[in-house]
């Protein structure tokens, strides 16, 4: 039987009822909510969503209403390897970026960040190419694609940026980075006299080689997170050392690898984690060398403080931080849904 109990109720010239004292709803979560009998018109506080809700005969709804939350979108694909044996640059990771994009609160949204491409394995025998790195997704809005591979045993590969060439091998091209128009990515650089193409950036294409290696594409800098931040630098094409000569290409601004510096056997560099950048090439001679891993991408979201709670789901590493009066949040590495109630 239940009980109500009060200090006292009056009611006005309206004939509503007046409560001198706040009315407390009685809490449960959502778990003890679904174990009740609830007939229509039932009224509790749900602790789990921390959202008053009235049972209306068939099931359980909200009292408030959502209304749509505007976000602003980065999206960084992930970079792609470089070449071995005078290798060529990897190409970086695809960059998508847009404002006011429109969220609706109390829904999953699946991120996915992409991971950078392995580099060409070294062989004492022949150079290998690069991998492409793996596209980041945001939902149904849009995909940044990898990075294409830097050329070690043939023509380089297409990607968001494409990857530079191995001597003597053609470069490969732009794909534009993106659906949806907002893509940046640029070609990768052609082999020029025995040296290797650098990998295109965001910002520009990666540079013809000469006796040198090709140098990195530029990444491209956003404010999204409070201050500029550079991504997706194209990876450096490895030098001539035939005879010794030959400099290496550095990679582009934005976490592209360096390529080797022509030091017989060296390695290229790993283009910088969460950049999106691309490996840079190893050089020849004796081709045990392999090309830099491509970086990996990048999700960020930054959207008004006061818009919600943001709930990150299994298998997708994120955190946030605060700009004034909006939260920044960045997805490093993994798949999942994110939702904001």
């Amino acid at each position: 039987m239940s009980e109500l109990k009060t200090n006292k109720i009056s009611t006005n010239d309206q004939n509503n009822v007046a409560i001198d004292n706040a009315l407390g709803l009685k809490s449960y979560t959502t778990a003890q909510r679904d174990a009740l009998t609830s007939v229509t018109g039932d009224l509790i506080y749900n602790s789990t969503v921390n959202i008053p809700q009235y049972y209306d005969g068939s099931a359980w709804q909200d009292t408030k209403t959502y209304a749509d939350l505007d976000v602003d979108v980065l999206l960084v694909g992930g970079g792609g390897g470089g070449g071995s044996d005078r290798g060529g640059g990897g190409g970086a990771g695809g960059v998508f970026y847009a404002t006011a994009q429109s969220l609706t609160r109390n829904t999953s949204y699946t991120v996915t960040v992409g991971a950078g491409g392995p580099g060409g394995v070294g062989s004492s025998s022949s150079g290998n190419n690069g991998t492409v790195g793996y596209d980041s997704d945001f939902a149904s809005f849009t995909t940044a694609k990898g990075g294409g591979y830097g050329g070690g045993s043939g023509n380089s590969g297409n990607g968001g940026s494409g990857g530079g060439a191995k001597f003597p091998y053609s470069a490969g091209t732009s794909t534009q980075g993106s659906t949806g128009g907002n893509g940046y990515g640029n070609a990768g650089g052609g082999y020029g006299t025995y040296g290797a193409g650098g990998g295109g950036g965001a910002g520009g294409a990666g540079g013809t080689a000469s006796a040198n290696g090709g140098t990195g594409g530029a990444g491209r800098a956003f404010t999204i997170t409070g201050s500029s931040v550079a991504y997706a630098g194209g990876g450096g094409g490895a030098p001539s050392n035939d005879t010794g000569q030959g400099a290496r290409g550095a990679g582009g601004s934005g976490g592209g690898g360096n390529s080797s510096s022509g030091q017989t056997g060296a390695s290229g560099s790993n283009g910088a984690a969460n950049t999106g950048g691309g490996g840079g090439g190893a050089d020849n001679l004796p081709r045990t060398g392999s090309g830099g891993a491509g970086g990996s991408g990048i999700v960020i979201v930054r959207y008004p403080t006061f818009g919600g709670t943001l709930n990150i789901g299994a298998g997708l590493t994120g955190s946030t931080s605060v700009d004034g009066a909006y939260t920044v949040a960045s997805f490093t590495a993994g798949t999942g849904t994110v939702s904001w109630t």
